[in-house]
């Protein structure tokens, strides 16, 4: 027997063997479908009962006049929306969440990218000694819970005993004033989530390849130009996650201001939000159904937030 005849037998033989195990790949999936169908069934329910039944209900108690505590309520239609485009206590609201949204992002993220940078790459790529320990300083205050964070920053915020006006050597009431009420809250805001985001951002640094560093440090390229064309670029995927996480935050801000502010929401509401307007209208004037009104626009509008900012991803991902 000639060797060409039993090199054609022997890739018969293996092509019979994949087939054959192409159609048992084909065929394995009718056989498991059942299996597949009840491993998900139950997630799926369990999804649709605590996840999306309450958005459910919220819209369709925003159509009515419920108020909390009574077994009756009544549909009113839109009514509800309709006090809501007249609220000029939710336009205020509404105004400090967009001005906390232009803001927070920006600072937290660049500020989180800056430190991460500081503390992870140098010339060479090579983070700085004793890294760790930075990150762990950085990440403290995202273990603190909110109450404490508040509590916390009324003192350093006091008007005569209080840190910083100890520092700046003034007597300025910074959540008193109309003025700076908003700013200091705002700085509360960024103190207590940049740590996370450097955290964030040195674990995706740690990512990069070592070599790209050594060949861009060959080049002669200094940090910032490394950090801008080398760095930025390869995380631009994890900055937009937290680009998302931050707005849908700043779109919020209800604890710390309940926590902080003078009234809540004050002085003469300059640091009202919307999320402290519903939760006045729902649980001091058991208005639920105009409550939930309002918790449906904000879902829109930080869903809208949260595809503009993912469409904008795969634009520049193609």
């Amino acid at each position: 027997m000639s060797s060409s005849t039993t090199a054609s037998r022997s890739l018969s033989r293996a092509g019979r063997r994949a087939r054959g195990r192409s159609r048992g790949r084909s065929g394995s999936l009718p056989r498991h479908r059942g299996l597949i169908v009840g491993f998900l069934t139950l997630p799926i329910i369990l999804y649709a009962v605590f996840v999306l039944s309450p958005y459910v209900q919220a819209i369709y108690i925003s159509l009515t006049d419920w108020t909390g505590f009574a077994r009756r309520l009544n549909f009113v239609g839109f009514e509800n929306y309709t006090r809501v485009a007249h609220d000029d206590l939710f336009w205020t609201g509404l105004k400090h969440n967009l001005v906390m949204l232009a803001v927070l992002p920006v600072l937290t993220i660049g500020l989180g990218l800056f430190f991460a940078s500081m503390l992870n790459i140098d010339r060479a790529g090579r983070g700085v000694r004793g890294s760790s320990a930075y990150k762990i300083v950085y990440f403290f205050p995202q273990v603190l819970p909110v109450a404490v964070i508040g509590v916390l920053w009324q003192f350093v915020y006091t008007p005569r005993s209080g840190l910083l006006n100890g520092l700046l050597g003034t007597h300025h009431a910074w959540l008193g004033s109309p003025d700076t009420a908003l700013a200091a809250v705002l700085a509360v805001g960024v103190w207590s989530s940049v740590g996370f985001y450097v955290v964030l951002f040195s674990a995706a640094m740690g990512a990069i390849p070592q070599e790209i560093y050594e060949a861009v440090a060959l080049d002669g390229a200094g940090r910032w130009r490394t950090f801008f064309q080398v760095t930025l670029p390869l995380l631009r995927d994890t900055v937009r996650v937290g680009l998302i996480y931050v707005s849908i935050g700043a779109l919020d801000g209800f604890a710390i201001v309940q926590l902080m502010t003078v009234g809540p929401g004050g002085p003469d509401n300059a640091t009202e939000v919307v999320g402290l307007t519903l939760y006045r209208r729902a649980f001091a004037d058991g208005q639920f159904g105009y409550a939930c009104a309002m918790g449906v626009v904000m879902l829109f509008m930080t869903l809208t937030l949260a595809v503009i900012l993912q469409s904008r991803r795969r634009e520049v991902g193609r």
